[in-house]
């Protein structure tokens, strides 16, 4: 059990949820009715091969796209009709670490902070917080299109994490970043996630020990397991990777 899972409030209300949520791109369903909840003090792993339906989730849940069914409430707030009020409670870190080419993370932060009305203390103060969190050091003021891919990710998780949201939304938060980075990540992910509800995508079965405290397995958008590491290294026989490939490849 992680250090998060440990404050984890049962009989607090949960800060992301997705209730019976769909999408089709033309006639094939790329997310089929799948409902989640994450509570605060608690990472929730979404699992699945590539093409499984993960990022479309995500972007259901951060208000990007719009379901075509169920509904996403994110910090008590319906996203469909207090979308406003739903982003404001959210961080996300979506796949690609989008950026303005010409800003240095440094604008790009102070350019996220006052977007969500932080006033230029607070800006000031979390600049060198989140400098430190993701590990920038001396490329705070390189513009990003002189960043290599793991320091553009980092831009992008900081710019997540600036206002300090309450929920957080990360797909693929490890992608690009060596092994040192990663075990750094996870551990201030577990930290954070004391006061907030995460929900991180991945298909990489490293993470799911070292971070999650439960999961969501899905497959073609459709929910093939839930549990947690432990339960599903079980269906494996104590590995992941045989638990993984029995689940995914009996629905090929």
């Amino acid at each position: 059990m992680t250090k998060a899972s440990k404050s984890t409030n049962a009989s607090e209300s949960p800060l992301i949820q997705l209730a019976g949520v769909e999408k089709r791109f033309g006639t094939r369903p790329a997310v089929a009715g799948l409902t989640l909840e994450v509570r605060r003090g608690e990472i929730l792993g979404l699992l699945g091969p590539n093409g499984a339906g993960k990022s479309t989730t995500l972007r259901m849940a951060s208000g990007f796209l719009e379901p075509d069914a169920g509904s996403v409430t994110i910090g008590g707030f319906d996203m469909r009709t207090d979308g406003r009020r739903a982003r404001a409670a959210l961080g996300y870190l979506p796949e690609g670490a989008p950026g303005y080419e010409l800003f240095s993370p440094r604008e790009f932060f102070t350019f996220i902070g006052r977007a969500r009305g932080m006033s230029t203390a607070a800006i000031a103060s979390r600049l060198s917080q989140v400098e430190a969190l993701v590990d920038l050091g001396a490329h705070m003021r390189t513009r990003f299109e002189h960043l290599s891919k793991g320091y553009r990710r980092r831009v992008a998780l900081g710019a997540a994490l600036f206002a300090d949201p309450p929920v957080l939304l990360l797909d693929e938060p490890t992608d690009g970043l060596d092994p040192n980075q990663k075990r750094a990540l996870r551990r201030d992910l577990r930290a954070l996630a004391r006061n907030k509800a995460i929900l991180v995508s991945t298909h990489i079965l490293e993470e799911v020990p070292a971070l999650c405290d439960r999961l969501v397995m899905i497959d073609a958008g459709r929910v093939v397991f839930r549990g947690t590491p432990a339960e599903l290294s079980e269906l494996g026989a104590g590995s992941l990777d045989r638990a993984f490939a029995s689940i995914t490849e009996a629905r090929a």
